[in-house]
């Protein structure tokens, strides 16, 4: 649906019949669904990024250390 469409169903919904209440609801429910699922992706994604950052992040200052402690 379009938002302009949206947006006057929802600013004069106790106007519209019931048939454009369906369609924003629809509309509504499936934009919900597809942000809910995307959201759940992109956190699974910032999870894995986070964990692999430490990973090399925590090596590198490991080898850091190990250099540190050869020269002394």
């Amino acid at each position: 649906m379009e938002k302009k469409k949206l947006q006057n169903i929802l600013e004069e919904h106790k106007n519209k019949p019931n048939k454009d209440l369906l369609e924003a609801a629809d509309s509504l429910k499936n934009e919900f669904e597809e942000t809910k699922e995307l959201l759940l992706k992109l956190s699974k994604h910032l999870d894995f990024v986070e964990e692999a950052y430490f990973k090399v992040y925590n090596e590198l200052k490991d080898r850091a250390r190990l250099t540190e402690d050869n020269g002394r």
